[in-house]
């Protein structure tokens, strides 16, 4: 899925104050939201959340939020925590985005996102294939040539099973002739672990969105041989997979979910509450400098682009064996 793929729909709201419609009650109850977040600290939907509340608490839009972790394979070990335990809260949201859709399959869950609120979907990221500083791989081709010749001896780290990162992996070894069940993939709950392992020098190399790279990028802990992108992305000093001759593109998305059981009116207020926060300043500004795109897309048009991507990524994941 390249940045062609995505609309941006987002739609200005006044930022003053609390939100137009709001009942006085709920409008109390938003002032201390609670993020659900179904992966461990330091990832991109930790990420997502921390900047969430920085930005809603700068718009003055909420007093405060309590963010929650629950981490493990791909959101799939806090999920049914968020549909049973949170189920009709009013002022709570969960974040979560295309790995958990799939990890959701690969791991065959009892629980799905058919059983939550979707809200709106926020961003898309694309992703980067990065490696220790020290690394003997200079370039893409050099990890393609040591991935054809043994890819049991290049394990790559990243986030959960069947997730985004390792979709991107398992297209690039199909790309170039690799069986995808023969690859060696490291999957951890959180970024935060990923990154020490490659800093650590545990694997050959690492994939996540590139915002979860970026200060080891810059700092010279990590480099990067290829960004997953449709083009070149400014400041970064990396070819497109396509330029490296992988014939492969993704981009990641992340969107937030209320709980099962909440009234239409807090439905309708939660999604207002997310176009006011898309549309400032700030938001934008966070964007830009974190490397994600703006793709805002919510209620019933975010409940059918869930719907039309979980078959997609079905489908990808059965291709690969992953399913």
């Amino acid at each position: 899925m390249d940045r062609r793929s995505f609309l941006l729909t987002a739609a200005a709201f006044g930022a003053a104050g609390l939100l137009p419609g709001v009942s006085p009650a709920f409008a109390q109850d938003i002032q201390q939201l609670q993020m659900f977040v179904p992966a461990a600290p330091g990832g991109g939907w930790d990420q997502t959340a921390r900047t969430m509340d920085q930005v809603l608490r700068k718009e003055k839009l909420i007093g405060g939020a309590q963010i929650t972790n629950v981490g493990g394979a791909g959101g799939t070990v806090g999920l049914p925590q968020f549909v049973n335990q949170w189920k009709g809260r009013d002022n709570a949201l969960m974040v979560g985005g295309m790995v958990m859709v799939g990890s959701i399959i690969a791991n065959r869950s009892a629980n799905d996102l058919s059983q939550v609120t979707p809200i709106a979907r926020l961003t898309g990221e694309f992703e980067a294939l990065v490696v220790p500083a020290a690394s003997p791989f200079k370039t893409t081709q050099d990890f393609l040539d040591a991935l054809k010749a043994d890819p049991t001896k290049v394990p790559v780290a990243g986030g959960s099973a069947g997730g985004s990162d390792h979709i991107l992996f398992g297209l690039i070894a199909k790309a170039v002739g690799v069986k995808a069940t023969s690859l060696s993939y490291v999957p951890f709950a959180g970024g935060g672990e990923a990154l020490a392992s490659l800093l650590g020098n545990q694997v050959a190399g690492g994939i996540s969105g590139y915002g979860e790279f970026a200060e080891q990028v810059k700092a010279g802990g990590l480099r990067v041989l290829a960004i997953s992108s449709d083009s070149r992305q400014p400041g970064i000093d990396a070819p497109t997979l396509k330029e490296a001759g992988v014939d492969v593109e993704l981009f990641n998305w992340r969107g937030v979910f209320a709980p099962p059981g909440i009234t239409d009116e807090n439905k309708s207020a939660m999604i207002k509450l997310m176009e006011t926060m898309s549309a400032s300043e700030a938001w934008q500004a966070e964007c830009k400098n974190r490397g994600w795109t703006p793709i805002l897309m919510t209620g019933d048009d975010y409940d059918r682009f869930l719907k039309e991507d979980t078959a997609r990524i079905e489908a990808i994941l059965k291709d690969l064996g992953l399913a």
